[in-house]
């Protein structure tokens, strides 16, 4: 039993070494087609006249400084080699030739021969394969780019164009590169067809050896699909063979450590892939060792395989130490990870620590995810009523700091992919959260006003609505408004049933008197008796009449058909004339009238009519509500913008009725209705204020009443609606 259990311990081992030995033999067989995969990625690249010019502009916009510098002599040579060192420009001075001229096409530069100038000046396009010419202004801008030649279409000249002056444009703004000024020129620079070819071959040819095998050929998918196969097998061998983990302490590194390798062998395997592919390069070229033909490939197969094998050993040896998570499962996480070691450690040694370490790391952890919930609070109550450049700005720079730690994360680590997908994983998680917020939010709206539409006028509008914050609150204006509308409907349905009763009361009293006195009046022989009887007719009639007279004002204002005659109008001399028409009723009420008016005339624009009626039925008020013996005060102010009249005495009853409601129709300071009156007068004398844009005040204070009216001062022709 033992001897099976060792067998099949050496087994894993014996499989992954065939598996080491065939991918590496996989990988050399297909050195050809790795090889031939660059040379053709490396000719494409060659004969693209877009990746020629591509890699051209950089270089000449350098040249252009060179060789304003030369023409100005401001710099030292050695200068400028310090600063731009050995740039492109050194190597497309090789190729081409090139030279500067002023406006009238006189050459610049000593160094450019007359054939030269000739033929760069020259407009025929079959001189050069590629002709570019910069033209500078005297302030030293740039302000146009020809570019022509043979081995250009129309369509490529332009683009060229674009891509020169965009690179001129990125030197200057990067690395301050531009010219002195000083004078108008012309920078031209001509290579010739062969010219373009032998430059392009050689600027591609010492990367033909790495990258384009790497990028162009599949060698970095294959190498990375055999590393990934290797590690899965090593880490899943001892669950299939049902055997022992692998033995050893290398085998026991911490999950983490293991991971961090991993992620740094799949992320920078561009980068190190880079040596592999120039020797399997030097390989097929045959420059790799120098020895006599049998030998050197022999050495050749050695080297390769055994650098092939290395890489996978390394593989094998991660997944080796990964395969305790099959194999022990749970205990694997508690016994082979640095985060359970360092918790178990701090269980230890808890008490030893520095209490005021743990402090601060807890101070720093609450003010954290204080200010990481400040922010995601800020942007869940954005208020759109008001400008939202402060929360684009907020949205841009959390954006910002997040793209900033990823960078450098991926700058740490090699690993610019995984780094976005984890950046993605955290915003869709915290987008999740925030359309969660707001759907949970919208459904609390949409539910209150779904109640509301129902009738529910006390549903509760109440919680953090966030975005909607302001929907809520409007929302809660519309729930007050329905229910102050209501509250007005339920009153003026209450009005009207106590209107009809009072109209039917007020009008059945009088008409059920002259009734009456009619039939006793027909039987009645006495002439004193007829005589008396026809008196109560008449002032039960003339009562009657009264009171339809007011019940037809009060009708016409409250149906807003009330004709309004405006004209100049003494509200003194009117007020006098009020008193005098009803003094006869002030003497029988016993009432000592105090008169605190204007000495002068006071004109305002107003219906005489109207006002008349107003002060009328004040007074008329006064006689029969005011207790006798005693005085009634009329004071009239005058205000640059308004007339204010208030009339004040001292109540017969004890003032025991609303205010707000004395002046609606058919309310009586004496609710047992013991005194002759409609309880009409407040409202036609309120209504009559209001459609002359005025107002009325009534106040008590014990028993003293006191109404109060502003009139405002109308100019001349200022009516408002004169039929309303």
């Amino acid at each position: 039993m033992v001897t099976k259990l060792k067998s099949r311990d050496n087994l894993k081992y014996l499989i992954l070494v065939i598996l080491i030995c065939i991918c590496s033999t996989v990988l050399l067989s297909r050195y050809g087609s790795f090889y031939e995969a660059g040379e053709k990625a490396q000719k494409e690249k060659a004969d693209s006249m877009e990746n020629v010019i591509s890699d051209m502009g950089d270089g000449l916009a350098i040249g252009n400084c060179i060789l304003d510098n030369e023409i100005s002599g401001g710099r030292e040579q050695s200068e400028l080699l310090e600063e731009y060192g050995m740039s492109q420009f050194n190597l497309l001075k090789k190729y081409m030739e090139y030279g500067a001229f002023d406006r009238n096409g006189e050459s610049l530069l000593k160094s450019t021969s007359d054939s030269v100038a000739t033929r760069l000046l020259s407009d025929s396009d079959s001189i050069y394969g590629i002709r570019v010419a910069y033209t500078y202004d005297a302030d030293g801008e740039l302000s146009d780019i020809e570019v022509s030649g043979s081995r250009l279409t129309p369509e490529e000249e332009y683009e060229a164009e674009q891509s020169f002056l965009a690179d001129v444009r990125f030197m200057e703004d990067a690395y301050g590169i531009e010219l002195s000024g000083g004078q108008s020129m012309t920078l031209i620079y001509g290579m010739s067809a062969a010219n373009v070819e032998s430059y392009a071959e050689n600027f591609y040819e010492d990367q033909r050896s790495g990258d384009m095998v790497i990028w162009y050929s599949g060698l970095s998918r294959s190498v990375n699909c055999m590393m990934l196969l290797l590690a899965v097998a090593a880490a899943l061998l001892p669950t299939l063979l049902r055997t022992e983990e692998y033995k050893g302490k290398i085998f026991r590194v911490p999950f983490e450590g293991v991971i961090l390798i991993l992620i740094a062998i799949f992320g920078w395997s561009a980068d190190w892939l880079y040596y592999p592919a120039n020797i399997l390069c030097r390989t097929v070229d045959g420059t790799l060792v120098h020895m006599i033909r049998p030998f050197r490939q022999m050495a050749e197969i050695g080297i390769n395989l055994a650098m092939w094998s290395g890489i996978f050993l390394i593989l094998c040896w991660a997944g080796a130490c990964l395969c305790g998570i099959f194999t022990r499962k749970r205990a694997y996480w508690k016994e082979q990870t640095l985060t359970s070691m360092l918790i178990r450690w701090k269980n230890q040694h808890e008490l030893h620590m520095g209490k005021d370490f743990v402090s601060l790391v807890k101070g720093i952890m609450k003010r954290l995810k204080k200010l990481v919930r400040k922010q995601y609070d800020a942007l869940t109550h954005i208020d759109f009523r008001d400008k939202t450049h402060k929360a684009i700005l907020r949205i841009v720079i959390v954006n910002f700091v997040i793209l900033v730690v990823v960078e450098l994360v991926s700058l740490m680590c090699g690993f610019e992919f995984y780094a976005l997908v984890i950046y993605s994983i955290v915003l869709f998680l915290i987008l999740r959260k925030f359309f969660r917020d707001v759907q949970r939010k919208y459904q609390m709206l949409l539910h209150a006003t779904n109640e509301l539409a129902e009738g529910n006028l006390d549903v509760v509008i109440e919680g953090d609505a966030g975005v909607f914050m302001p929907i809520q609150k409007e929302l809660c204006r519309i729930q007050q408004g329905f229910k102050k509308a209501v509250d007005e409907e339920v009153k003026n349905e209450r009005m009207k049933t106590e209107l009809v009763t009072n109209v039917s009361h007020d009008l059945r009293t009088p008409l059920t008197a002259i009734i009456t006195y009619t039939d006793l009046l027909k039987n009645e022989t006495d002439p004193e008796k007829q005589k008396e009887y026809i008196e109560v007719l008449e002032r039960k009639s003339f009562r009657l009449k009264v009171l339809i007279e007011d019940l037809f004002e009060i009708s016409k204002a409250a149906s807003k058909s009330v004709k309004m005659n405006y004209m100049q109008v003494d509200l003194v001399g009117l007020i006098r004339q009020v008193e005098l028409e009803n003094d006869s009723k002030i003497q029988d009420a016993k009432l000592e009238f105090r008169w605190k008016l204007p000495d002068h005339k006071v004109i305002m624009w107003l219906d005489s009519e109207k006002t008349y009626r107003i002060f009328e039925n004040l007074i008329v008020n006064i006689t029969k509500y005011a207790m006798a013996q005693t005085r009634v005060y009329i004071e009239m102010k005058e205000f640059s913008d308004k007339v204010s009249i208030s009339m004040k005495n001292v109540s017969a009853t004890e003032l025991d009725f609303d205010v707000n409601e004395i002046t609606d129709r058919f309310v009586r300071g004496d609710s047992s209705r013991n005194t002759e009156g409609s309880g009409l007068g407040l409202a036609i004398a309120k209504s009559f204020i209001e459609l002359q844009h005025g107002t009325l005040q009534i106040t008590t204070e014990a028993d003293l009443f006191k109404a109060e009216i502003v009139l405002p001062r109308l100019s001349e022709g200022q009516t408002g609606q004169t039929e309303v």
